[in-house]
């Protein structure tokens, strides 16, 4: 009989990245405290980030990434964001650990499996402002887009976050989220992640296999860097480099610090490796 692989699919990335915040959570000094991470990340977690060594040698990155999109998800709730858009938000738990206002209204949207899996782990949990969760493919456009439509409703101003979702996306389904976020009015700030060429070649290199084995293998980082989406509706104003972020948290591996000091433009050469959390605004 064939061994069950690690990563099963596309979900089982979720359990991997719950790993490393579990990790950071552990810490003597951590930048935040997920008291669920650990139990969300389970055995099959840890298992994919012992096996996945590229990973394990740069956690500093997915510290970086959460601190950041933490940041930008408090900077735009303080702006006056009346509800937070989390699409494909796996085994996140913002609306349980970060200080957000009750009043918030905080929307997951994903898969029925991980979802279903995440409500079991979390059930005696109580979230701190109001949280609903939608089962939903994203791949499914006339889905999405009532989807879309029906939770923007009585919203004001909403802020859409994206973590760790469009790198396995192409470029065209990217730009056609795109379009179809930009359609919807209260929709005002979208928050994602990006990678470079050159990163996610080196990623691909680096135990991508494992990934791509399960039906998931990245695919966006676009040459264009944060300009891809101008012509979708949406203008970058604030792009943060995790290199740099990862700097300023006093988490990267010294071999990294040296260059962490050099000056980094927002837009970077595609052959360079980098990669970055943006707030994207309606253009």
């Amino acid at each position: 009989m064939a061994e069950d692989p690690l990563v099963r699919d596309i979900s089982d990335t979720a359990r991997w990245v719950a790993y490393y915040r579990a990790q950071e959570t552990d810490r003597p000094d951590p930048h935040f405290r997920d008291p669920f991470a650990r139990q969300l990340a389970g055995e099959r977690g840890e298992k994919i980030a012992r096996a996945h060594t590229f990973g394990d040698k740069n956690a500093w990155s997915f510290t970086a990434r959460t601190v950041l999109f933490d940041e930008f998800i408090t900077d735009g709730v303080r702006g006056g964001a009346d509800l937070v858009v989390n699409l494909a938000a796996g085994l996140d738990t913002r609306p349980y650990r970060m200080d957000l206002p009750r009043t918030l209204r905080w929307v997951e949207i994903d898969l029925p499996g991980i979802l279903d899996y995440k409500e079991a782990v979390l059930k005696d949990a109580s979230a701190v402002c109001r949280l609903e969760r939608v089962r939903l493919d994203l791949a499914d456009e006339a889905a999405r887009q009532e989807t879309f439509a029906r939770i923007a409703a009585g919203s004001s101003r909403a802020m859409v976050v994206t973590e760790g979702l469009l790198i396995y996306l192409d470029a065209a389904q990217v730009a056609s989220l795109a379009r179809d976020l930009a359609a919807v009015h209260p929709f005002q700030s979208w928050i994602v992640d990006i990678a470079s060429p050159a990163l996610m070649k080196m990623l691909i290199e680096r135990g991508g296999q494992m990934i791509a084995a399960a039906g998931a293998p990245f695919k966006f980082a676009p040459a264009e860097g944060p300009r891809f989406f101008v012509p979708f509706g949406w203008k970058p104003v604030r792009v943060a480099s995790l290199l740099k972020a990862a700097a300023r948290l006093k988490r990267l591996p010294l071999f990294l610090r040296l260059i962490a000091l050099l000056p980094e433009r927002p837009q970077p050469a595609p052959d360079r490796v980098w990669s970055a959390v943006m707030q994207l605004d309606r253009g």
